[in-house]
């Protein structure tokens, strides 16, 4: 795919969507931390239900880490791996009140040591949290950029690298909130909606090349 076919998908839709966000609910950066944590194998439907009873009662490093596993199970039992994800949580606020003064570290190599959070997580605070320009990869983004052929790879983390070389920098920061959206609404796994969507004039999705 050339720069110019790139270049009209992202106008798009920007035009369709000229300020995209995330689907969690959030407040700060650290409740966006434990929301996308928890949204790891998860809806972000699931994980609102449940922040929505836990971030009135704890919503800080301290009071999360106050409740400890047992406390925090709870509230969000309905999701899945709950109990690994409890400790994790635990154990990152606990970190963050020992070597972040309780704030939410804006390095990727300091997000990436708290337990439970990879390169994707991280990306995804960076961007959303931090407004830096990163693009995290699910399983959405790494469908329609194999899909569509706006950035073609066999991993996420090969998706990701071409992504942010190959996105324009003016797209960059809303790349990964326009990609995702596009992908959980109208270019669905199992029946995209080809009929409805507003970029299929440059996508080169075939058939035999679905992934």
């Amino acid at each position: 795919m050339n720069k110019d076919k790139r270049t009209a998908i992202y106008s798009t839709l920007r035009e369709r969507m000229p300020s995209p966000t995330t689907e969690l609910e959030y407040a700060n950066p650290f409740e966006l931390l434990i929301a996308v944590i928890l949204s790891a194998q998860a809806t972000d439907i699931s994980v609102n239900k449940a922040t929505a009873k836990l971030y009135p009662v704890a919503n800080t490093p301290e009071a999360i880490l106050e409740l400890g596993v047992a406390g925090l199970t709870p509230y969000i039992r309905t999701i899945g791996l709950f109990n690994s994800k409890a400790r994790n949580i635990i154990k990152t606020c606990g970190i963050l009140i020992e070597k972040h003064g309780s704030e939410v570290p804006r390095s990727r190599e300091e997000l990436e040591a708290l337990p439970g959070v990879g390169r994707k997580t991280a990306n995804v605070i960076l961007n959303t949290a931090f407004g830096e320009p990163t693009i995290a990869v699910d399983t959405h983004i790494f469908r329609v950029s194999n899909r569509t052929g706006i950035a073609r790879g066999k991993t996420p983390l090969e998706v990701e690298k071409r992504l942010v070389r190959l996105t324009p920098d003016e797209f960059k920061k809303d790349a990964h909130h326009w990609l995702i959206l596009h992908g959980r609404y109208v270019c669905k796994a199992r029946k995209p909606l080809c009929g409805e969507c507003p970029i299929v004039e440059w996508c080169e999705y075939k058939t035999k090349e679905l992934p």
